[in-house]
């Protein structure tokens, strides 16, 4: 197996810092928008035109200069490879298709025999010609390269900047949340586990999306898109496709089985933890309940400890919203939605239509007329290419006649009957699926929730549905202002207030003037509103009056200053009827005495505090009147007054002067009676308030409901002739509601494929989640649509979240000009042109909601009326090109010169000629024989519904993934997913659609005729283009035209559009037969670039081409080959490969055959290396211009970039400009590994055969496809190297896998070999051959300590660093051999009893060291437990480099020893005591270097003083300033606890060996006042073992008799840092040094105290990464380590501080193993909560692993897990000691 998409390379890192970073979910959504500076985007050069942009009090998701279509300042010189002009003048292009083209399948011109003669092409040539033709030609001038601009790193990472010429769309496919969205963390998602590739062959895929859980996360508000599985069964129709072999035009199906998987995993705040999932997505068979959930099992596919693979699932397998949430035990810690698209389905056969290829047009039911009209007016639809259509509410209208004020919404409308036929529901059904099953065009309605028709008759029966004044009480003081409002709108009428300036007509402000001051003067002061909010002075004051002379009330002395008194709101709204709490005026107002005159007192100061209460509520209504006023002007000034509004004229009883908030079925009366009627519930339940809507209210706010004073201040944009329904929070709040519109619902659901819900933004969201699960349980794959207008991104994805919308339908007219219109194209769908191959495993990132992009909706002003009659086809067009659904209005392709809108009775005006209330003209019938003159019917010469039929199937086949079976067994795959917008001036559009399989594309170029050409001028100067690419055909070409006929009249029966224009269409021909091209001449730039020059004589307004490119034959060969050879890692590049015979030879090996023969030392070189490794070499890493070099030299340096800029599709990075530029970087790859030997230069010249191809592609695509290599070649790697590990990495879990990488990495060869050479008789010694003496050497690999610092020459290995990385990063993961050799290559240097510090290739070694013979002991150890065999290694010889202490440097086989007698050495010499000074050291280095040796009595190890460090706490000082040069930061003489630890461990194994007669020595011997004397490794072990814990262990006890120093204590319970040191108060600082000794020497440690001492380092020391090296609570703590902070403070200057603070990781893995070995010993309970620890602490390390891109672990951080800037990007023994953790869990 191979991990081709699993890593966090593959995956993208970035996706999920995003999501880490709390960023605006846009931004996450829209990892390519790269929002430049404001002051840029108010100016843009457009050819010779400036386009100007207001940007004040526009939306933030309009007019953001989006580079990769709008327009951009560019250099003179520089124009893109996609559609641009030949002129130079300044312009944005993304890095589209240096060849745009269309889906071959778009029109059959290429035949069968093009694709054999490419064949023939490339196999029949000779090699050296193949090779000469495929060879790099020169590169474009600069005029024709594409320019990518150089983003900063904050615009890369997804924020704000300029966006780059193609970026990406993440998962709009998907990205981002990337993703990604809100403090989430960025772990991998463990991709190990690849699509079957014979699944794939069989045509199944499965696609798998990862979502990461973080503790409180709370993701309501972001959307997560999901597919269901479904066998996809696509139309190949006859004119879309052709067979391969022979070019006959076929009509078949194809049929592939995808399935859809949505995994969660536990994001870092988790792992470790207790996580329960739930869900409510049903079980399979089961069906859907909300409020039904049930628990998901995880899965662990390693069955390992560690939390990173370890999953749960759902197979998506059905539509709708899905809520899950999640626990840690019984608290809730986080949820979401997630929303699985629906599948639709058409024709006889059931086919899917994709919700991309939808092509809608609403039909306003009531004017079709008679039910059996329908076929021959729905026909227009059908021969207009339209697959789908959405009927307005087909039940009973209301006396308004409005489309959506229904009367009853159980009933058809009975207008579509004849007086002699009724028809039914019944029938409507049939229709429907007669259209489904024969016209392949499915149907959906609306759906009404949040109001019924006024005069609806079941409303009347059940008044409590409505929101009325007796289960409303709170809406008495605004139907008491509706009312008087009434009155005075009446008297108006009658011109009783003429003579105060207010006519019946209104006409001017003055009148307006008036009219506020008759309502502030004559209509406040009657009504007094503030009566229904304040109490009863007198009333309330002779309550409390008789409350204090009560004889048995309570004596209340001190007021309580607590409470206050306030205002007590009369729950039925009675003028006066408030009350305040007696209470607390009795606890507030206290008389000194039970006197008359302190109860008057009294009484007067309650009487003063009501009269201020009262006067704060009549201020709050007075507020709440001058908004009322404000807002009735507002409404009355826009009605009669403003120029773009209906002007409705005189004031009258049916154009009142505001339209009433309420209903009134009563006759008239005066004031006083109708209040008088709010009191009784039998008239009030019919006193029903009126919807509407609210301009920028609260979407999830009801208004109507009490704590909403929107009826009050006459906020509302009432529809007055529809009453608000009333659901209340359950059906049991409403039963004859909720069951009247469940009943509804499930009609509508029985005959209808989908549903637009009406007003959606109003309606109770949990009235429509009800509903719609309710229609979902009769149509499993609803399609449900909506119009929001929330007026934001996060309130919208509440909706689509909760109600699970398939499509939000946008509108193109809501575009000012054309550049507006093109943003939305590239916003709404689909992702950049040359976008990179996303794997089939990726993380879950938040989308957009997906579009059902209108031209133009039905209940808007139709583009006639606001641009011209001649914009409809272009527009149209441009919308058509959008990769989402595409839907229009009946009307729009007619061009009727009018609106016909629904709302013109809500808002009580008419917009031109037409009013939906009067309206009773039906739509045009179909008649292929009409004439101009005929106004009931239209065919193809009407309006522009010719060049509709066309648009809507480029549209239709564009969206379609199709799969094609042909004779050749290619499975091709055309999806044209990739979009680019390029505006080409002020007017011009284009758009182009690529197939990312098959590179071709569809090329639109549209003129816009925004203002009417007959009185606007336009250029008859069209910009040149240039076309990338070989131009097919011309797909379409049309133009409005005006045709000689009579004028437009309005028709009285039909609904009529303009005779005089139509459209001239043209459709598959080819350039030269154009009426549009003037001329179009082909040159080449470059290396297989065919630009096709097209200069324009006819592309008027109103004009639009559409252009089929392909590449040019030469370049569609070579990515046929690539794609053939990139098979071979996925499957995914069947579709458009190609087969070749003669192919280099090199390629006809799989790669996966060449890299089984690279060892892990040749893989070091082949995926990384870092800049000094490669120094030495003679080389360097590649460095990418105007951003930096790359971290490794190996692919891995690539692909750590490739992971950020992939998920998003970053194609503006440097990286891909870099890529595109030219071949430095591609050359760079392949030839580094030429120069090398072997199999190196194998896998070298592989990558420079496939990169011959690459470099013949059309430079946009390089970076796509160098990916794909790339990935191919690195996964492959990877997969080599695990196989060469032990089976713990093999099976072990993905974190494990990553973590193993650090032995390839940091193990390996250089130029010049690092360790001292072994023994000659040694076996299995590697060797080669020198390239300069040619000679035979040992090339034994070496650990490096770390990347970048230690990585190279004399500062590459040491000793204490080897040997403490040794057991994981070699022996954990089963390089046992490597091991060996560096333990027996480090033996041959012991000296003085010592293992050296730094190697220095063993003639340059130091032995300033204490430590590092211990740990290299302990590596022996660890070798002969874990090692097969291992014990054999005591026997290998060691070629002694020094066989005494002063010894020249001897070469090897000179002295060897086995390695036993090495380890004797050593012992002996501790024992006996080490003296020596080293040498060429210097004065100031160790000159005060103390003894080494055993303390006879303690048995411990002890040695060095305060003036030299010997630990691996080794800082020492270097600053002049603050006088520390020279002096150890932390001595750690004496007995430092680790070596006591370690000495315990190796002398107990030795021990062990030799009872054993394993080890031949049993004891030591020395020499003691001049006699020798033996000491066994018994009686020093029993030393050791007795007299640790009572010197090491801080006692609780005070008086501990042990303590040699109790003042110097200050935490109790932990273990010494060291014992005996020469400044004592060292001993007792609190390090995290004594659990290293708890991992090698256990058994020293009584459980229950060290349990203690542990939880003590776990509070004080442990970092979110590392282990703080001292106690924060010690006086000389700091934290932050800065190596070039050089001043006078002696505690900090050049990094003194360094182990008194900062945290380092490789004490992390000594600690968790520290708890997890005692916690075994204490208990299950405290293992199982170890075991979530280590897990949690380990999460975050795995999510450092991936972020970074050297892929390592570093050395430390600054305190709190902070980056230290002079910490190693990778360590080796950080890598080992976690490394060894997990081997341990």
């Amino acid at each position: 197996m191979f991990y081709s998409l699993y890593l966090a390379e593959i995956l993208g890192t970035k996706v999920r810092v995003l999501l880490e970073k709390g960023q605006k979910e846009r931004l996450i959504l829209e990892p390519w928008r790269r929002v430049t500076n404001s002051r840029e985007c108010d100016e843009t050069i457009i050819g010779e035109t400036k386009w100007k942009r207001a940007w004040k009090g526009e939306s933030e998701d309009k007019h953001k200069c989006e580079l990769c279509f709008t327009k951009r300042h560019r250099k003179p010189g520089r124009l893109p490879p996609t559609i641009s002009r030949s002129t130079k003048q300044p312009r944005c292009a993304a890095p589209l298709s240096s060849q745009p083209s269309t889906p071959e399948f778009l029109r059959p011109t290429t035949s069968s025999r093009l694709l054999k003669e490419q064949r023939t092409q490339a196999s029949h040539l000779p090699s050296e010609e193949k090779t000469e033709r495929l060879a790099p030609r020169p590169q474009l001038p600069p005029r024709f390269r594409l320019r990518a601009t150089t983003l900063s790193r904050e615009s890369r990472s997804g924020r704000a900047g300029a966006e780059p010429p193609g970026s990406g769309r993440g998962e709009l496919s998907t990205p981002t949340r990337g993703v990604c969205a809100r403090g989430r963390l960025g772990v991998k998602t463990h991709l190990e586990h690849i699509s079957n590739p014979l699944e794939a062959k069989m045509g199944h895929s499965k696609q798998i999306r990862i979502l990461l859980l973080n503790e409180m996360e709370k993701l309501e508000k972001t959307l997560f898109r999901l597919e269901q599985e479904n066998i996809h069964k696509a139309l190949i129709r006859s004119s879309s496709l052709y067979e391969l072999s022979g070019g006959n035009e076929i009509e078949k199906f194809s049929s592939q089985r995808n399935r859809f998987e949505l995994q969660f995993r536990l994001g870092p705040t988790l792992q470790g933890k207790a996580v329960t999932v739930y869900t409510n997505y049903p079980f399979p068979g089961e069906t859907f309940n909300r409020e039904k959930f049930h628990s998901l099992e995880w899965e662990n596919p390693t069955e390992r400890e560690d939390d990173s693979d370890k999953y749960c699932k759902l197979n998506l397998q059905q539509a709708g919203s899905f809520q899950y949430y999640f626990l840690q035990g019984n608290e809730k810690s986080g949820g979401g939605y997630i929303v699985v698209d629906p599948i639709l389905r058409v024709g006889a056969d059931n086919h899917v239509l994709p919700l991309d290829c939808v092509t809608l047009q609403t039909f306003l039911s009531k004017c079709l007329g008679p039910f059996d009209e329908w076929e021959s007016r729905l026909r227009v639809a059908k021969e207009s290419g339209y697959n789908m259509i959405h009927f307005t509410p087909l039940q009973t209208l209301g006396l308004s006649r409005s489309c959506y004020s229904l009367s009853d919404q159980l009933e058809l409308n009975p207008d579509f009957s004849r007086p002699n036929k009724k028809y039914t529901w019944h029938d409507i059904g049939q229709l429907v699926e007669k259209l489904k099953k024969e016209w392949n065009i499915l149907c959906i309605t609306d759906v009404v929730y949040n109001h019924t028709a006024a005069n609806s008759k079941w409303i009347h029966e059940h008044p409590e549905s409505a929101y009325n004044l007796v289960n409303s009480p709170h809406l008495k003081p605004a139907w008491v202002l509706d009312r008087a409002l009434w009155h005075l709108s009446c008297e108006v009428a009658e011109g009783k207030y003429k003579e105060k300036g207010v006519p019946a007509l209104i006409e001017n402000d003055h009148q307006m003037n008036c009219i506020r001051k008759i309502i502030w003067e004559d209509i406040y002061p009657k009504i007094r509103l503030w009566e229904f909010f304040q109490v009863d002075v007198f009333k309330a004051v002779e309550q409390f009056r008789g409350l204090l002379t009560q004889e048995n009330r309570k004596i209340i002395t001190k007021p309580d200053p607590k409470q206050h008194l306030k205002i007590i709101q009369d729950p039925e709204y009675r003028r006066l009827g408030c009350t305040v709490d007696m209470n607390v005026a009795l606890a507030t107002f206290i008389p000194h005495d039970n006197g008359p005159a302190a109860i008057d007192e009294c009484c007067n100061w309650f009487h003063k505090r009501i009269e201020e209460l009262n006067a704060e509520k009549h201020q709050l209504v007075n507020y709440h009147q001058e908004q009322a006023v404000n807002c009735l002007l507002g409404n009355v000034f826009y009605e009669r007054l403003a120029g773009h509004g209906p002007k409705l004229g005189p004031v009258t009883r049916k154009h009142p002067l505001v339209t009433r908030y309420f209903t009134f079925p009563f006759e008239e009366m005066t004031p006083s009676t109708e209040e008088s009627m709010i009191h009784l519930p039998n008239k009030a339940c019919f006193l029903m308030a009126h919807n509407g809507w609210v301009m920028g209210d609260d979407p999830l706010r009801n208004f109507a409901e009490p704590g909403s004073n929107v009826y009050l201040r006459r906020e509302l944009i009432c529809w007055g002739d529809s009453v608000k329904l009333r659901y209340g929070s359950t059906p049991e709040d409403c039963p004859y509601l909720w069951a009247h519109m469940k009943k509804y619902t499930e009609i509508i659901a029985t005959y209808f494929q989908g549903v637009r819900l009406d007003n959606c933004h109003s309606t109770p969201i949990h009235v429509a989640e009800y509903m719609l699960d309710a229609a979902r349980k009769l149509q499993p794959n609803l399609y449900v649509v909506a119009e929001l207008f929330t007026g934001s991104e996060d309130l919208d994805n509440i909706f689509v979240t909760r109600l699970g919308i398939s499509s939000l339908i946008r509108e193109a007219m809501s575009a000012c000009d054309s550049h507006e219109e093109g943003r939305l194209v590239y916003r709404y769908g689909g992702e950049p042109v040359g976008s990179f191959v996303q794997p089939c495993l990726r993380p879950l990132v938040p989308a957009i909601a997906h579009a059902l992009f209108m031209d133009i909706t039905h209940d808007n002003e139709c583009p006639i009326v606001h641009r011209s009659a001649y914009d409809a086809l272009p527009s149209s067009t441009i919308v058509s090109m959008a990769s989402c659904a595409s839907g229009s209005t009946k009307g729009y392709d007619e061009l009727v010169p009018h609106q016909l809108s629904f709302y013109i009775l809500r808002l009580s005006f008419n917009f031109v000629q037409i009013s939906v209330v009067s309206e009773e003209r039906f739509y045009t019938k179909w008649n292929p024989e009409a004439l101009p003159s005929n106004t009931g019917e239209v065919n193809f010469q009407s309006g522009i519904i010719a060049a509709r039929r066309a648009i809507n199937k480029i549209h239709q086949e564009l969206g379609a993934k199709v799969n094609l079976s042909s004779l050749s067994a290619n499975v091709l795959s055309f999806s044209v997913s990739q979009v680019y917008v390029d505006q080409v001036d002020e007017d011009i559009v284009a758009v182009t659609r690529h197939s990312p399989s098959i590179h071709q594309s569809v090329v639109s170029v549209s003129r816009t005729a925004f203002r009417n050409p007959k009185t606007s001028f336009y250029s008859k100067e069209v910009p040149q283009m240039c076309i990338p690419g070989k131009i097919e055909e011309v797909v379409l070409e049309a133009s409005t035209i005006e045709r000689n006929t009579i004028p437009y009249r309005k028709d009285e029966n039909s609904i009529n559009g303009m005779p005089n224009i139509t459209v001239e269409i043209r459709e598959h021909i080819q350039l030269n037969e154009s009426k549009i091209v003037k001329q179009a001449g082909v040159v080449t730039k470059g290396p297989n670039e065919y630009v096709q020059e097209i200069e324009f004589e006819n592309l008027s307004p109103g004009s639009v081409i559409i252009f089929r490119v392909s590449l040019d034959p030469h370049a569609q060969v070579a990515v046929g080959i690539l794609r053939n050879h990139l098979t071979q890692f996925s499957p995914h590049f069947k579709s458009g490969s190609l087969a070749v015979d003669n192919s280099d030879p090199i390629l006809k090996i799989p790669f996966a055959s060449i890299a089984s023969k690279l060892t892990l030392a040749e893989l070091n070189q082949v995926l990384y290396r870092c800049e000094s490794e490669e120094q030495e070499d003679g080389g360097g890493c590649y460095n990418i211009p105007n951003w930096s070099s790359l971290k490794y030299a190996g692919l891995q340096g690539l692909m750590s970039v490739l992971a950020e800029i992939r998920p998003r599709n970053d194609l503006g990075h440097p990286f891909c400009d870099n890529l595109r530029s030219g071949d430095w970087m591609i050359d760079y790859v392949s030839g580094r590994l030429i120069s090398r030997s072997g199999t190196i230069a194998e896998v070298g010249k592989w990558l420079q055969a496939m990169f011959c191809y690459l470099k013949q592609i059309p430079r946009y695509l390089i970076p796509c496809y160098f990916d794909a290599i790339l990935i191919g070649a690195y996964t492959t790697l990877l997969d080599v190297a695990w196989k060469q590990m032990s089976s713990f990495v093999q099976n072990g879990s993905t974190f494990v896998k990553h973590l193993s990488l650090g032995s390839v990495q940091l193990c390996g060869v250089g130029k010049f070999p690092s360790l001292p050479l072994l023994s000659p008789s040694l076996t299995d010694v590697p060797y080669r051959v020198n390239e300069i003496t040619k000679e035979k050497e040992q090339c034994c690999g070496s650990l490096a300590a770390g990347l970048p610092h230690f990585s190279a020459g004399l500062f590459r290995c040491w000793g204490r660093d080897t040997f403490i990385a040794l057991r994981g990063l070699l022996l954990v993961t089963g390089r046992y051999l490597e091991a060996r050799n560096i333990i027996l290559a480090f033996a041959g240097t012991l000296r003085h009893g010592l293992i050296p510090n730094l190697l220095g290739e063993g003639t340059y070694a130091r032995y300033n060291c204490r430590d590092a013979v211990w740990w290299w002991l302990q590596c022996i150890q660890d070798y002969c437990k874990i090692a097969p065999n291992g014990l054999d290694i005591l026997r290998c010889p060691v070629s002694r480099m020094y066989p005494t202490d002063d010894s020249v440097p001897l070469s090897a086989g000179t002295v060897d020893q086995p390695l036993f007698e090495v380890i004797q050495e050593a012992m002996q010499r501790h024992m006996q005591g080490i003296q020596f000074r080293e040498r060429n050291a210097g004065p100031q280095i160790d000159r005060n270097m103390k003894d080494e040796g055993v303390d006879d009595e303690t048995g411990f190890v002890y040695g060095g003083n305060r003036f030299n460090c010997g630990t691996w706490m080794d800082k020492m000082g270097e600053s002049d300033l603050a006088r520390n040069r020279g002096i150890p930061a932390t001595p750690r003489d004496g007995s430092a606890v680790e070596i006591v630890g370690l000495s315990k461990s190796a002398v107990r194994w030795l021990l062990e060996l030799s009872k054993k007669s394993i080890f031949p020595y049993h004891e030591v011997r020395v020499k003691r006042h001049g006699k020798f004397v033996t000491v066994s490794y018994d009686e020093w072990n029993r030393k050791i073992q007795d007299n640790f814990e009572k010197l090491f262990h801080v006692s609780e006890d005070p008086s501990d008799i042990n303590e040699k120093h109790p003042n110097l204590v200050h935490k109790r319970g932990i273990y010494k840092d060291s014992y005996g040191a020469s400044s004592p108060w060292c001993d007792y600082q609190l390090r995290p040094n004594f659990t290293i000794a708890m991992v090698v020497a256990p058994e020293l440690f009584t459980p229950e105290k060290a349990w203690k001492a542990l939880e003590i380092a776990e509070k004080k020391l442990l970092g979110p990464l590392g282990m703080k090296t001292l106690d924060p609570d010690d006086m000389v703590y700091c934290g932050v380590y800065d190596n070039a902070l050089d001043n006078d403070n002696y505690n900090l200057a050049k990094g003194f501080n360094y182990h008194q603070g900062p945290e380092w990781l490789w004490l992390i893995g000594y600690f968790l193993r520290a708890k997890l070995y005692f916690s075994k010993l204490m208990g299950p309970e405290t293992n199982a909560k170890t075991i979530f620890l280590v897990k949690n602490v380990l999460s975050r390390h795995y999510v450092h692993l991936e972020r970074s891109p050297w892929k390592g672990l570093p050395e430390l951080t600054n305190e709190n897990g902070k980056y230290c800037p002079f910490s190693c990007e990778t360590q080796a023994w950080t890598i080992a000691t976690v490394l060894e953790t997990l081997y341990d869990l």
